[in-house]
């Protein structure tokens, strides 16, 4: 679909030179002469490499051809990430870039939300909420130190988070994996 630079908005993700963007910031800027323009700042979203770029009123652009799709995390091989579709069974693979920072929530037949471009995986979206397995936890004696502290801990993907200081090694604990900090215990 193509859209003029009137339309651009936050948000809006486009197909500059066969690469997806998406629209970081949008001002329009109307000088005293001359053209309006329309100011941006663009994200690559398979890189992550920011610029900004101003574009006229006449320009038009090709919106990006972008789907999720469900898929369950498999297992890690060498440094690429295995993923399966749960409708056709296909695989599909991600880079460490790829997954980037997910990594320390992925847990065997995880679902999650896998970005493709023009049907190339380039991203990867969690679930807000995985619960980990606490796997080592220092032990906490009584009077150790003042009410509302907090230990670190280590979970099964390896992962350090800081919990409070009731948390014991072998318990389940709720993750938020957008800011990646501590939510509860989980029972069961």
């Amino acid at each position: 679909m193509i859209i003029p630079a009137s339309e651009l908005r936050k948000g809006i993700r486009l197909k500059i030179d066969n690469e997806p963007y998406m629209v970081t910031e949008f001002n329009f800027v109307k000088p005293g002469k001359g053209q309006a323009l329309y100011r941006t700042k663009l994200k690559n979203m398979i890189t992550g490499s920011q610029f900004e770029r101003s574009f006229r009123s006449v320009d038009t652009f090709e919106t990006a051809d972008l789907q999720e799709k469900k898929m369950q995390y498999l297992y890690k091989e060498g440094d690429k990430y295995c993923f399966m579709d749960n409708e056709n069974y296909e695989q599909v693979y991600l880079t460490e870039t790829q997954v980037g920072d997910s990594v320390n929530f992925l847990i065997d037949n995880i679902e999650v939300e896998i970005l493709l471009f023009e049907d190339k995986p380039i991203g990867i979206s969690l679930p807000n909420f995985v619960e980990l397995v606490v796997t080592e936890a220092e032990p906490w004696a009584k009077g150790d130190t003042a009410a509302g502290s907090t230990k670190p801990v280590k979970v099964q993907t390896g992962y350090t988070i800081l919990v409070p200081t009731f948390v014991t090694e072998g318990e389940k604990i709720r993750i938020d994996t957008r800011t990646g900090e501590y939510l509860t215990r989980v029972k069961g």
